[in-house]
């Protein structure tokens, strides 16, 4: 299971959330009380994509993929995320919830909580829609050889 207080787990769980519930938990985290500074705007931007081909194992360019990166200083904690796709407010709210583990926020153990439960529920949709869609799949017969 991933582990939202490793955080290379973390940014993995962040940029796979949705935005709506980022930017709930970030709106939550504003209290006015702790400061909160843009260290990098939040800037859609590509980067490339390195996959592993299957026969030879060497890595080559998928191609590009459009992210957002943002940086952010809360209550005297960095925080990081990057996201898929153009979403800035994604990418801020996912770096203060970042600096807010990072800094064990009081609402730290909420948030890993909910990002735990985002990610069970990504992979119950997942594995539901993989068995749905199993029901498409088109088994072929072999034709025997007529000579033998």
């Amino acid at each position: 299971m991933t582990d939202p207080t490793d955080r290379t787990d973390r940014f993995e769980l962040i940029a796979a959330c949705d935005g709506d519930t980022l930017v709930g938990l970030a709106d939550d985290l504003l209290d006015g009380e702790r400061p909160l500074r843009i260290l990098q705007e939040p800037k859609p931007q590509l980067v490339m994509h390195r996959v592993r081909e299957p026969v030879e194992r060497r890595p080559f360019n998928l191609g590009e993929v459009l992210v957002t990166a943002a940086e952010v200083a809360f209550a005297d904690e960095r925080g990081f995320a990057m996201v898929a796709g153009k979403a800035e407010s994604k990418a801020v709210s996912g770096a203060i919830v970042d600096a807010a583990v990072a800094g064990d926020h009081p609402e730290a153990n909420r948030i890993c909580t909910v990002l735990i439960d985002a990610e069970t529920d990504r992979e119950a949709t997942r594995r539901r829609q993989w068995n749905e869609s199993r029901a498409t799949t088109v088994e072929f017969e072999t034709l025997e050889d007529e000579d033998e």
